[in-house]
C-alpha cells in the first residue's frame, strides 16, 4: 500500500519534467521589440477597409487579408525590419486580446475619447462615417440622432458606433458579426443599421445581394489608427508612427486610397 503514493509521485514527476518547459515557453509570450524585433497585428472582417482573400472570416496571414487599412498598414511594415504577424478575428475578441500584451496592435480602430488612455496611438489612416442605414423600401427620414431613439437599430458588438449608441440609451440589437444586419433590415427585425457608410451598401451586396440601402443620417466622422498596447515600449511606436508618416510623404497612402477609388 506505502508504494502506491510513490508510483503516483514518481509519475507527475516525468509528466512534469516534459511538459514544463513547453508550458514556460506559451506563457513566456512574444518577443520584445529588442530582442526579435516581432510585432503582432489583429483586424477584422471590415471591408473595404480590411477584409478576407482566402474566402473565411479569419485570416492567419498577411497574404489572405487586403483592404484600405491593411494596405496602408502593410505600406508601414514594409518600412520596418520588424517581422511582423497579421491576423483576422472577430473584432471584440481581437480587441479584447491586444490590451496588455506587449508588441500587439490593432486596426483600423478608431481613435476617440473614450479609448484615448486604452491605447498608444498611430495613424492616422482612414475615417469612418456613422452612418444609419434604413432598408431600400423605407419611409424613415430623421433630421438629427435624437429622432432615431424611436427606431430599433442593429448593431456590432465592440464597434465603437454601436457601443455610444448604447451608452446614449439607444436600443440596439448587436451581434457578434455585422454581416446579417442588411437581412435585419429588409426582414424588419430591425428599423436602421448603424455602420460605416462605405462598409453598409458594400457588405449588403456582397453578402446578401442587397442594394439601394437607405443612408437616412451621417452623424460624426472618426478618423481610425492602427492602436497600439500601453505595454508595447515608445520606442517601437515611434517607428510604427515615422514609417507610416514616409510612407504618406512618398504617396503611398494616397495610392492606396486611390487604388479603392476614394481621396484623403
Amino acid at each position: 500500500m506505502s508504494e502506491q503514493p510513490e508510483n503516483r509521485s514518481t509519475l507527475l514527476g516525468r509528466i512534469l519534467s516534459k511538459t514544463l518547459p513547453w508550458l514556460l515557453l506559451m506563457c513566456a509570450g512574444p518577443l520584445t521589440a529588442a530582442e526579435g524585433e516581432r510585432f503582432y497585428i489583429f483586424t477584422e472582417n471590415y471591408p473595404p477597409y480590411n477584409a478576407p482573400t482566402n474566402g473565411k472570416s479569419f485570416a492567419h496571414d498577411s497574404e489572405d487579408i487586403s483592404g484600405i487599412c491593411t494596405d496602408m498598414v502593410k505600406a508601414m511594415m514594409s518600412r520596418l525590419d520588424y517581422d511582423f504577424v497579421m491576423k483576422m478575428r472577430d473584432w471584440s475578441l481581437a480587441y479584447d486580446w491586444v490590451k496588455g500584451r506587449e508588441n500587439h496592435g490593432l486596426f483600423c480602430t478608431a481613435r476617440t475619447e473614450e479609448r484615448e488612455n486604452e491605447f498608444q496611438w498611430v495613424g492616422p489612416l482612414a475615417s469612418i462615417r456613422w452612418t444609419l442605414f434604413a432598408a431600400p423600401d423605407s419611409d424613415i427620414s430623421i433630421d438629427s440622432l435624437e429622432e432615431a431613439r424611436q427606431y430599433t437599430i442593429a448593431g456590432y458588438k465592440g464597434d465603437v458606433m454601436s457601443d455610444y449608441l448604447i451608452s446614449e440609451g439607444f436600443e440596439v440589437i448587436a451581434s457578434v458579426s455585422g454581416e446579417q444586419n442588411p437581412r435585419r433590415l429588409t426582414l424588419g427585425q430591425a428599423d436602421l443599421w448603424v455602420t460605416d457608410g462605405a462598409v453598409g451598401p458594400l457588405v449588403a451586396e456582397e453578402q446578401h445581394g442587397i442594394t439601394g440601402l437607405k443612408p437616412v443620417l451621417v452623424f460624426r466622422e472618426t478618423p481610425m489608427y492602427l492602436a497600439v498596447s500601453n505595454e508595447t515600449d515608445q520606442s517601437v511606436v515611434d517607428d510604427l508612427q515615422a514609417a507610416l508618416d514616409q510612407a504618406r510623404d512618398a504617396g503611398e497612402i494616397d495610392e492606396v486610397l486611390a487604388s479603392y477609388g476614394l481621396s484623403q
